[in-house]
């Protein structure tokens, strides 16, 4: 960046904020607190818990890393603010434009912040997501990544190919006039797929990683999911309701017809129930569980029974939604 400054160059700071009130991890060693059961990151809660959202684990945030013994676990936390802060801290005098949530939520203030920083009123941009997708800056010579666990560690299925996403689009930013480019990523997982891939711009690579990892988890498009998500204001009654609908998946098999029906039984799985992601949202409290199979009509045939069992129960004050391959589980 110094090199940049002293070039007349720009520079964009891409905080990947996504996934950002997530995932725990060991600060020494980079090792993330993940869900035994589904390969997911375990998501941070009130009283010291951790808890995956696709089957309801939990356990305590645990005081030393299982894998180096360190002390030093936290959840990971970060903001643009603090980071533009810091940046005039090391460089006094530089001049910074941030893009985030908060500062563009007046009438133009987006287009007016990309103006500015195109007609060069900026040394150094700093942002979230809006500013690496699509946007042309000849003079932008570096890009910073920071933070890139964040969505890598992100508690959905999805983490990597977001990460890939997002890396892909962010390290694209350098270089685009007649200068050469160049982009720096921030991780504690540099030999992850999804980040060796991103930065080598190796998409094929990445795919085959990544499919790999679907193929042995049996996650979409390999297999296929139907999230079943409940919603109400009395959360014991929404935990109830979801507690019983996941009993008849577990229980009825036999709704399952044709030549499924026999080897349906051992590939079915059901995830859950657990709080979704966000567990409540303008006081509606939000369960979620989801049922995994091979076959798509499979998964038809489970949303037509709950759906008949909802009919005959007519549950009070709640609302069910069936969401095929989900691709958000917030």
């Amino acid at each position: 960046m110094t090199d940049r400054l002293n070039k007349g160059q720009q520079t964009i700071l891409f905080l990947n904020r996504r996934g950002y009130a997530g995932f725990v991890s060991c600060r020494s060693c980079g090792e993330v607190m993940k869900c035994p059961h589904c390969d997911v990151s375990l998501s941070e809660h009130k009283g010291g818990r951790l808890i995956c959202h696709y089957c309801g684990y939990t356990q305590p945030m645990p005081k030393l890393c299982p894998k180096c013994g360190s002390k030093y676990i936290l959840g990971f936390k970060a903001g643009t603010q603090q980071i533009e802060e810091k940046l005039k801290e090391l460089y006094p005098g530089v001049r910074t434009l941030r893009m985030d949530a908060d500062t563009t939520r007046t009438k133009d203030s987006y287009e007016k912040i990309l103006s500015s920083f195109a007609n060069g009123e900026a040394d150094v941009l700093i942002g979230t997501q809006m500013i690496v997708k699509g946007h042309d800056f000849p003079n932008v010579t570096l890009v910073g990544v920071l933070a890139a666990d964040l969505s890598l560690n992100e508690n959905d299925y999805r983490a990597g190919e977001r990460t890939f996403q997002l890396l892909t689009q962010a390290v694209g930013r350098a270089g685009r006039g007649g200068l050469p480019g160049e982009a720096v990523i921030q991780t504690y997982q540099p030999d992850h797929y999804a980040i060796t891939c991103a930065a080598a711009q190796d998409y094929e690579s990445f795919y085959q990683e990544e499919i790999l990892y679907r193929e042995l988890s049996g996650y979409p498009p390999v297999a296929h999911m139907l999230a079943v998500q409940i919603y109400g204001k009395e959360e014991e009654n929404v935990k109830q309701l979801a507690l019983r609908l996941t009993d008849v998946v577990k229980s009825n098999m036999d709704f399952l017809s044709g030549k499924q029906k026999e080897q349906s039984n051992k590939k079915i799985q059901v995830l859950g129930p657990a709080p979704a992601n966000i567990s409540k949202i303008n006081d509606i409290y939000r369960y979620v569980f989801y049922v995994k199979h091979a076959e798509y009509d499979v998964l038809v045939e489970v949303k037509d029974r709950l759906e008949e069992t909802l009919r005959q129960w007519q549950p009070r004050q709640m609302s069910i939604q069936f969401d095929f391959d989900p691709v958000s589980v917030l």
